[in-house]
């Protein structure tokens, strides 16, 4: 399945989903896990392609969590 399909289907579950969804938590697991593991392709059980809470320095703003690409694709 190509990219475009991934993120075709993965939106088709947000939209059925989407008002179900109440908290970050269950924000992360339904749509933000599979997006990073079934549309980008990592494996967001594996520490050395994905740091969960990861804080990184921005600058005046203080620090922003997010995704780290230990595999150098971006």
């Amino acid at each position: 399945m190509e990219i475009r399909e991934r993120l075709s289907s993965l939106a088709a579950k947000i939209e059925a989903q989407g008002d179900s969804i109440e908290t970050e938590e269950a924000t992360k697991n339904a749509f933000v896990m599979p997006f990073i593991s079934l549309v980008l392709g990592y494996d967001v059980f594996n520490p050395q392609e994905v740091i969960p809470e990861f804080t990184a320095d921005v600058g005046t703003k203080g620090t922003a969590p997010g995704l780290v690409d230990t595999r150098g694709l971006c």
